[in-house]
């Protein structure tokens, strides 16, 4: 069972700013896209059939995320997506656009979800069914905040640059 899913996502020159680089909102949109095709292709379901089926889905309540290259018109990049933090009400999510290689990391992510009921219009806690699917797919990561998470490929980065 894969724990951290990845799709190749081809840039399009119209999601571009003027210089040829992917726009700032532009990574937001490819690595939810992305993220919405893992869950579906690798947790089984879509968001609408879950929320029809349990009248529940995930509301973000927080977005982090660092460009850490930039991603030219053309490129080819990888978008994966992992669970790192399965709560009751709370989850987070990580979210890497790396080169087509997988070598060097363009961009992450971190979505912080609430499990939210949309009938009462409240936060809920998640059934435990929902958990232990996800908790299949959780990944304990070294670094526990996003600055060190950055820290750590800024720093990746930089050695893949010298080989």
């Amino acid at each position: 069972m894969e724990q951290e899913i990845s799709s190749e996502v081809k840039v399009r020159f119209s999601d571009c700013d003027p210089i040829g680089h992917l726009n700032n909102v532009k990574y937001l949109e490819y690595m939810l896209n992305a993220r919405e095709d893992h869950v579906e292709s690798g947790y089984g379901f879509t968001y609408e059939e879950y929320t029809r089926r349990t009248g529940c889905t995930w509301i973000t309540v927080q977005n982090e995320i660092a460009y850490l290259k930039e991603v030219r018109y053309n490129a080819k990049v990888l978008i994966s997506s992992k669970t790192i933090d399965l709560g009751d009400r709370l989850s987070k999510v990580e979210i890497l656009m790396k080169s087509e290689d997988g070598k060097v990391i363009h961009s992450i992510l971190w979505l912080t979800v609430i499990y939210f009921d949309m009938k009462t219009r409240a936060s809920v806690s998640q059934p435990e069914e929902t958990k232990e699917l996800f908790r299949k797919f959780l990944i304990n990561l070294e670094e526990k905040d996003f600055q060190s998470r950055v820290s750590y490929f800024r720093k990746q980065n930089k050695a893949a640059q010298k080989l």
